[in-house]
């Protein structure tokens, strides 16, 4: 029984390994923001849970089960929203390829938002050339 968990464990601790290579490889290898979100969101955070079952069946102790527990459920509820925000941040800078997208369904909660505030919310081009400009002088 007891070789039986340390394969498990080498099996899970190799695929959590491999899912976070994954994720690794897709942020340098897919072309725009939206692709490399998702690469670096969905396989990451597999891997994670993959990698603490691992740890959890190779220590083999009940006082690190609702640690672990607790750090894979913050890494849940973080990752999604961080690349939430990134893409949100890069669809208003326009690093988002618009013309991939099936569906844009915040091209209307900006236009709400511009009409009832009169901006956009997003930083102008020449406000961004200006502050590089302040930056290398």
């Amino acid at each position: 029984m007891d070789t039986f968990l340390e394969a498990l464990a080498a099996v899970l601790l190799v695929l959590g390994s491999l899912m976070s290579l994954i994720a690794g490889i897709g942020l340098i290898t897919f072309p725009d923001l939206l692709s490399r979100m998702h690469a670096a969101t969905k396989p990451q955070v597999l891997g994670f849970l993959l990698l603490f079952a691992g740890l959890i069946i190779h220590l083999r102790s009940w006082a690190l089960i609702p640690v672990f527990v607790l750090a894979w459920g913050l890494q849940l509820l973080t990752a999604p929203v961080s690349a939430h925000m990134i893409g949100r941040a890069g669809y208003r800078t326009k690093h988002v390829a618009k013309e991939t997208l099936y569906v844009d369904e915040l091209k209307q909660v900006i236009s709400n938002h511009s009409q009832t505030t009169g901006t956009t919310g997003a930083v102008p081009q020449a406000k961004i050339a200006q502050t590089d400009e302040s930056e290398n002088s």
